[in-house]
């Protein structure tokens, strides 16, 4: 690696596919999935592992370390960039290397405002291994600038499995929706728009005026397939060659759509749907998604 390659000037780029790496085995598979995403879209590929210094008290000369603690964490962190490097050795593209100071959550999000997404493991290795996210992968698709990708462990994908992508009649599901249909495009790959309906009382919460009863449920089902037909018109103009399926199933939306992920090879969210909690920067069903899917998933910023 140069100089060059890990210039801070490059914040003023465009940086591309954006990954997180951190020398951990799900840091590796986002590694892996971030360059075959950078091939698909045509698009330069920047890695970034992030490095803090602690403020350190000596209480004497004595005890002072040799190398200064910064030089040693920077020192330390372009290794794991050569690391990854080494992995990338057979990527065709366009590679570019980052050794940036701070929390790696906050240097994610800083850099997403000049990347096309980011891709982070699901897990890295600090923190408590046995949460489902990490602290990355938890707060950075909430406030990234991008869509961030988070990654599983290691899944068989098959490039005839569908992008999956979940509308709830809200602006973001629909800035989510059009996202979806650019990557499955770039992919190959069918798209699939699903549109949950919730069942029972929980769908009240969207429609408190209507009566829970079969004929009710059955006149909002048909009411949302005829939204979502519309919805499939306008990515079916813009995306003409693309394959689009759309259906309307009647369950749990974080249920439903974590059990769509299974066979998916990315399933895509937006932030926030129609929630009350407007001011919630991931809104409850992608947020449950997310920690529960075993696949990829995409979050877009609203």
């Amino acid at each position: 690696m140069t100089a060059e390659n890990r210039s801070a000037d490059q914040a003023s780029t465009n940086l591309g596919i954006l990954v997180g790496y951190d020398g951990s085995e799900l840091a590796a598979r986002a590694l892996e999935y971030g360059a075959a995403e950078a091939t698909r879209r045509s698009a330069a590929l920047t890695v970034v592992a992030a490095y803090t210094v602690p403020p350190m008290i000596y209480p004497n000369i004595a005890s002072m370390p040799e190398e200064d603690e910064g030089q040693a964490a920077l020192r330390a962190v372009e290794k794991l960039l050569g690391e990854a490097a080494g992995l990338l050795r057979d990527h065709v593209g366009k590679v570019s290397y980052r050794a940036d100071r701070g929390d790696a959550a906050g240097v994610l999000k800083d850099l997403s405002a000049h990347a096309r997404t980011v891709v982070v493991g699901a897990r890295g290795r600090g923190g408590f291994m046995g949460r489902i996210l990490g602290s990355v992968s938890t707060a950075l698709p909430a406030h990234s600038h991008c869509p961030t990708i988070v990654v599983p462990s290691h899944r068989a994908e098959t490039d005839d499995a569908p992008v999956v992508i979940a509308v709830d009649g809200s602006d973001a599901g629909r800035q989510a929706m059009f996202t979806a249909a650019e990557v499955a495009s770039s992919r190959s790959a069918p798209l699939d728009i699903i549109s949950v309906l919730p069942a029972g009382e929980e769908w009240l919460y969207w429609y408190p005026e209507l009566e829970l009863s079969a004929e009710v449920s059955g006149r909002r089902k048909k009411q949302l397939e005829a939204a979502l037909e519309a919805e499939v018109a306008a990515v079916a103009q813009q995306f003409p060659d693309l394959q689009i399926n759309a259906e309307v199933p009647i369950g749990d939306p974080t249920e439903i759509l974590v059990e769509a992920a299974e066979t998916a090879q990315l399933t895509v969210l937006g932030t926030r749907g129609r929630g009350a909690v407007r001011s919630a920067l991931l809104g409850s069903v992608s947020r449950g998604v997310l920690h529960r899917a075993d696949g990829p998933i995409m979050i877009v910023p609203s």
